[in-house]
Formats: C-alpha cells, sequence, structure tokens
C-alpha cells in the first residue's frame, strides 16, 4: 500500500479545495465539505461503479450548487472540497470510524478496506489538512466578533428505511442565538406544512461526530451553523435558486 509521502494527486487533477471570493464582503463564510464525488485517479474509484459514486454515500448532491449560488448572492467567500467524502471526510476527525469508511450507509467501499496507517496519513496530508487550513486561513482574516461560519450540507430523504420529513435543517452546538434568528427567519418565508423546517435535524452539530463547525467555529468562538436541506429540495437549477434566495434572505435577516 501506498506510503505518506507519497503523492495522492496527479498533475492534472485540482487540489484539495476551491476557494470562490477570498475577498468576498459579506460577514458570513460559507463552506461546503462534501462538495464533491470525485476520487484521486490513482485510487481508481475506491472500487465503486457510477451509480455509487452518484449517490449520498459520496458527496452531497446539490449542496455545491447551492453554495455557488450564495457565495454570489451575499458576495460571500466560498471554500469548497474538490474530492468525495469517501476518501476522506473533511469533517470528521482523522481516526474517527467515519473518516475513511469501508462501509457507507451498508455500501462496501473496497478501496478503504484495510488501509494501512500511512495511507490514511497520505490522504489526510493530501486532502483533509489542506482544506481545513484554507478555512482557518479565511478565517483568520476577519474579526472573530463580527465573522459568521456557515456549512451547507444536503441529506438524503430516505436513509436506513426511515423517511426524513424536513425541507431544511438548522444545525448547531453553541451558536443558539444565531440559530434561533435562522430558524424564525425561515418559518416566516416558509409554509412549514409543504416544507418543514429541523431544530438541530437530522442531525446534531457535537464535537464527537464533526470537525469544522467545533473546531473552526466553537474553538475560536466564532458564531456557526450547519443547513442540511433535503436533496430532492435541491435537485435542479430552479429549487436551488428557490432555496438561495430564502437561505440569503435569512441571512440577511439574521447576521
Amino acid at each position: 500500500m501506498s506510503g505518506a509521502g507519497e503523492v495522492l494527486l496527479d498533475a492534472n487533477e485540482p487540489g484539495a479545495y476551491e476557494l470562490i471570493r477570498p475577498t468576498g464582503t459579506s460577514p458570513i463564510v460559507l463552506v461546503c465539505d462534501h462538495a464533491s464525488n470525485r476520487v484521486p485517479a490513482r485510487l481508481h474509484r475506491l472500487g465503486l461503479n457510477d451509480e455509487q459514486l452518484q449517490s449520498h454515500i459520496a458527496w452531497d448532491p446539490g449542496a455545491a450548487a447551492l453554495a455557488r449560488k450564495l457565495s454570489a448572492r451575499l458576495d460571500a467567500t466560498l471554500v469548497l472540497s474538490n474530492y468525495s467524502r469517501l476518501v476522506i471526510d473533511l469533517n470528521r476527525t482523522p481516526g474517527h470510524v467515519q473518516s475513511i469508511p469501508a462501509i457507507s450507509a451498508g455500501i462496501e467501499v473496497p478501496g478503504n478496506s484495510d488501509i494501512t496507517e500511512l495511507e490514511a496519513l497520505r490522504r489526510r496530508r493530501s486532502l483533509f489538512d489542506p482544506y481545513q487550513q484554507a478555512i482557518a486561513s479565511v478565517l483568520g482574516r476577519r474579526d472573530t466578533d463580527e465573522i459568521r461560519l456557515l456549512s451547507i450540507h444536503s441529506f438524503t430523504p430516505n436513509l436506513n428505511g426511515e423517511n426524513r420529513l424536513w425541507s431544511i435543517g438548522v444545525c448547531y452546538d453553541q451558536s443558539v442565538e444565531w440559530a434561533r434568528k435562522m430558524l424564525t427567519g425561515l418559518s416566516t418565508r416558509l409554509d412549514t406544512e409543504e416544507d418543514p423546517i429541523g431544530d438541530n435535524e437530522p442531525y446534531e452539530v457535537t464535537d464527537e461526530s464533526d470537525y469544522t463547525l467545533p473546531v473552526q467555529g466553537k474553538k475560536h468562538g466564532i458564531a456557526s451553523l450547519m443547513l442540511e436541506l433535503r436533496q430532492d429540495k435541491i435537485s435542479d437549477e430552479v429549487m436551488v435558486q428557490r432555496w438561495c434566495n430564502i437561505i440569503a434572505g435569512c441571512c440577511e435577516f439574521s447576521v
């Protein structure tokens, strides 16, 4: 198996992340941990087929499109991941059981089976560290009293046979005040019977289950939230634009 000192990405492949609007004027900094389902060529698709790599196990479908539109609408800096969460999850502490999962949602990931510590370290140094360092660099140039960190994710409508009825979820830990403002903003803009709003649903942000918000936000005293959109609600450009308009209005209302 490959060692940590070996190159993971070929010269013609993109880097670990994409930085959009680095001089954006919005107090909100956007991040998208699971923006891409790309796998480095040297990892041979992790042994997965097209259908598996297009599914939610490999990325958050629709999240990148929404994050890009929000960045443009708000003039907000955005850091986007360029590789699949299956290569290494950028929102999990390295070494976490789901950092480089051998099984995801019941699907075996052959390329993650029995990988060595050196291979795990190679992936961390090539993808995880540069992405998180880029976020830290962006946040480090701002006043922590004014800045807000907003992470954009999407979730599958059905997980393990359970239907998840929320259209959007506001997920948080310490940033209760901002979360309440965002929830209020959403409730005034949505028909909640048609578009139920999740309060810390479908996930709660915790130090154990997450990395980006606890480390980049909470640890440095920066207000931080994660928005989770149900994937069938942002499956085309019209839907994405609708949610961009709604969320941008809530951001302007709440910050």
